[in-house]
């Protein structure tokens, strides 16, 4: 059998099964780190609940994914997952779901393993989100999530800290409400309104223009040029204000 014909007979089998983001939906992918809670906290021994360093490799992992091929308009992490709002026109790979998710997760693990010196591996998932409000929604999901998320980790770790075993501080939270949380950790001294925002709220990474100063070897002047850079924003606003932060980024 001629390679052209073998070459097309079984490439059927990887193709035929393909689907595509159809025009007109937005594309959001979620990717998350695999087994993190062990590899950041028993293998690396990150600081509980958070640490800067961790979450600058995750701001890393962020922008290499902004700036590795994809017209991508929004990044957002929290904890160990980043979130990406593609531009509605993008169409890399014919927007095949096989292929951004095995790229973006492909590019993630990669990016991070450099960071850390060691293997870290991430999934990705595909959105596909038919109106711009559930674009907002999304996001807006997983704001809050980093919020409960931030409560529920400084409550655990302020349990573990005075001497509760995992189990016990985790039963121990079991059905408390945001309240009693709330009023636990401000018994050990620790007001969760006050706790820096990026660990509450996750942080944002868009695209921002800025003047740059240059030369012109031909006039001998001096021009302003107009350039495009990632801004990390760690003042992420909340709940209305962030939909509205997200409504603005969208269109």
């Amino acid at each position: 059998m001629k390679f052209d014909e073998l070459d097309k007979r079984m490439r059927v089998f990887e193709t035929s099964h393909d689907y595509c983001v159809l025009p007109g939906l937005y594309i959001v992918a979620r990717i998350d780190g695999r087994c993190f809670t062990r590899l950041t906290k028993e293998v690396h021994k990150f600081k509980s609940p958070y640490d800067p360093v961790f979450r600058d490799y995750m701001v890393e992992t962020t922008k290499h994914l902004m700036t590795c091929g994809f017209r991508i308009v929004y990044g957002y992490t929290q904890s160990d997952e980043i979130s990406l709002l593609f531009h509605p026109g993008e169409n890399s790979f014919q927007r095949k779901l096989r292929k951004l998710n095995s790229v973006l997760a492909g590019e993630a693990s990669a990016k991070f393993s450099l960071l850390l010196g060691d293997i870290g591996t991430f999934d990705c998932r595909i959105s596909q989100l038919p109106t711009d409000e559930l674009v907002i929604d999304y996001f807006r999901w997983r704001n809050e999530d980093a919020h409960r998320n931030a409560l529920n980790s400084h409550a655990y770790w302020a349990l573990r800290k005075s001497g509760k075993r995992p189990a016990e501080a985790s039963e121990f939270l079991l059905n408390m409400s945001v309240a009693d949380k709330n009023e636990l950790l401000f018994q050990k001294g620790i007001n969760f309104n006050t706790l820096p925002n990026w660990q509450k709220r996750g942080v944002g990474i868009y695209w921002e223009t800025y003047e740059k100063e240059g030369y012109n070897p031909v006039t001998c002047e001096s021009v302003t040029a107009i350039r495009n850079r990632l801004k990390v924003d760690l003042e992420l606003p909340m709940k209305d204000a962030y939909g509205e932060f997200i409504r603005k980024i969208s269109r």
